[in-house]
């Protein structure tokens, strides 16, 4: 989940350009910083707890000088956030200097072996061990490359390493289990965890694999596998504008992700949806894919998760067999293999640890990704990938990424229905119709929400309930989850007929519930539940279309969203708790793009 950005160029511009990728990788963690920079034999290391504006502070009347090095944003595993415990680490001679994301495994052990070997440990961190395994086998007379894979081979465990080393021109690098990702300029390379950290300088991108070692130079890189064999990996030009990982005048980044979902939407619709023909057209998915599947099982975590459930409400309306799984316990335990099972993976990054390990654990007949990035892991996991094109998400609690996830899943779900039933959906031409109206009613929920107002009329409340049914229950689960990631308050989603069976005693006059009506049958006991909350003094807001039950008298606000196919409330719906979510953070200054102890791509 940590940040590993590396310039490697022939000007001394490195200090400068490594911070702007640590600006544009600082959702992958945030409690320290630093860099290594290297000047001829020479290695300079500065590095401080806090975010990347403390780092800079400190380079600011003495920054540095030097055309490669590497840096990195941490988001602690081992030890506490402290100076020193900040990457990069070194080893004792301070010439070899590294970054790590992951977890060092069997860092305990090669720790031990190393002091009885009489090197000197100054962190409490398992990335320390490498530096100094690279330095032994230097020691023992082997030259860099060598070195440096001897020290990847000692290690167990999850890791993206990057290394410099005095004397020698170029950066060392491995992944396994985390992903690295090659910006390739004229006359100057770039390294990576994610792509936003050089997209200001190239758009030319090659994503390492697991196993792989590799040496970046000025003037390009050689990759070679686990057994030292020279391997080729596919160079391709990412689309994302250099813009879209700016805030474009926005607050924070949630605020303009939030804002960006009318455009996010069309981008994963277009050309996939003709409403009039009743048709859908996935690049990758013609018809007849899915023959033979009888069931499908979806995993992902977090907000992923939420879409996963969502999609689970969908297909099971569609008369296809389904069912959301998180993916930590589907890879712990995944169910016995059946013929006709499909497991669909839905990550953000593609790099979602979990996810990863459940789509390895899966014994499926196929299994799909849906996911956010050209090239990441799980596209090279599975079968097949579709891509729900929301742009670079910035902002640590994920908002265009859902909807967009959802939309892309919308279309999905009709083509595997075709293929399983043999038959498009009862109501597909006016499902299809309001996917493409999708945009512009986000636009009109964007426009005229009043969730400002009534996140500040709540602001002094002990708790948040958020309740729901079908692909409400989904919503109700994301709008609790944004609402505690950002506000750190309270907050917990429920089916509505749960909270009878138990949350009700804690429902006070300081307890609002948000209630999310889905335009269809279910809303009916939906309000039956309403009414029992209002009876024992609880505030309700209603997320509702004009197509919910009358709710005069028995809520105290509403949220509106633009009347549309009842399967896509939810997603109208969602847009106006991440506002609710958003304004409550604002309220409370909130660090809202950089929420405490989380980061944006769970790796680990």
């Amino acid at each position: 989940m940590c940040g590993i950005v590396a310039r490697i160029g022939e000007s001394d511009d490195a200090t400068d350009e490594l911070l702007v990728g640590l600006d544009n990788l600082e959702y992958r963690g945030y409690d320290s910083a630093g860099i290594a920079v290297q000047n001829g034999c020479d290695v300079d290391v500065r590095k401080r707890a806090g975010d990347i504006d403390d780092l800079r502070n400190a380079l600011s009347t003495d920054s540095p000088s030097g055309s490669i090095g590497i840096g990195h944003t941490r988001w602690s595993t081992h030890g506490p956030p402290t100076d020193a415990n900040a990457h990069p680490h070194t080893d004792c001679s301070g010439r070899i200097a590294i970054v790590h994301n992951g977890i060092i495994e069997n860092n305990g052990e090669l720790r031990r072996t190393l002091r009885r070997e009489g090197h000197v440990f100054e962190s409490d961190t398992d990335t320390e061990v490498v530096p100094h395994l690279i330095e032994s086998a230097v020691a023992d007379g082997a030259p860099p490359m060598e070195a440096f894979r001897t020290a990847i081979d000692r290690i167990d465990g999850s890791y993206a390493v990057a290394a410099v080393i005095g004397g020698r021109e170029g950066v060392y690098a491995a992944r396994n289990d985390s992903p690295l990702v090659i910006g390739s300029g004229d006359s100057t390379q770039y390294l990576a965890s994610d792509v936003p950290a050089f997209l200001e300088f190239t758009d030319r991108v090659t994503y390492l694999e697991d196993g792989d070692v590799v040496r970046v130079t000025p003037t390009g890189f050689t990759v070679t596998d686990g057994h030292a064999q020279s391997v080729h990996r596919r160079t391709e030009t990412v689309d994302w504008d250099p813009q879209d990982t700016g805030k474009g005048g926005y607050d924070h980044y949630m605020l303009k992700e939030i804002n960006e979902q009318p455009i996010a939407l069309g981008r994963s619709v277009r050309g996939r949806v003709d409403s009039l023909a009743e048709e859908v057209e996935l690049d990758g998915f013609p018809p007849g894919t899915f023959d033979g599947i009888e069931r499908v099982h979806l995993v992902a975590m977090g907000t992923s998760y939420h879409a996963a459930m969502y999609t689970e409400s969908l297909l099971a309306r569609r008369g296809v067999p389904a069912r959301a799984f998180m993916a930590s316990e589907y890879a712990m335990a995944p169910p016995p293999e059946e013929n006709g099972t499909l497991v669909l993976a839905i990550s953000q990054s593609g790099e979602t640890a979990d996810t990863i390990a459940a789509v390895r654990a899966a014994r499926a007949e196929r299994t799909t990704v849906v996911t956010n990035v050209v090239g990441s892991s799980l596209t090279r996991e599975c079968d097949d990938t579709l891509l729900v094109r929301a742009g670079p998400e910035i902002g640590v609690a994920a908002t265009k990424s859902f909807s967009s996830q959802v939309a892309t899943l919308s279309v999905l779900c009709e083509r595997i229905r075709r293929d399983v039933v043999g038959t498009p959906s009862a109501d597909a031409e006016s499902f299809l119709s309001a996917l493409t109206e999708l945009p512009d009613h986000v636009q009109q929920v964007v426009d005229g929400s009043s969730a400002e107002e009534i996140a500040d009329s709540f602001v002094d409340s002990d708790a948040y309930f958020f309740i729901g049914r079908g692909p409400g229950h989904a919503v109700a689960l994301e709008g609790a989850l944004k609402f505690k990631e950002i506000t750190y308050e309270h907050a917990e989603g429920f089916t509505a007929a749960e909270l009878k069976h138990g949350p009700l005693a804690l429902v006070t006059e300081n307890t609002p519930v948000f209630s999310v009506f889905n335009g269809r049958d279910g809303d009916t006991e939906t309000l039956g539940n309403v009414k029992e909350i209002r009876a024992r003094g609880g505030p309700v807001v209603a997320v509702a279309s004009e197509d919910a039950p009358d709710l005069e008298g028995d809520v105290d606000h509403v949220l509106p969203v633009p009347a549309t196919h009842p399967d896509l409330v939810g997603v109208l719906a969602n847009v106006q708790l991440q506002l609710v979510a958003y304004h409550a953070a604002k309220h409370r200054g909130r660090s809202i793009d950089k929420p405490r102890n989380l980061a944006k791509s769970v790796t680990v």
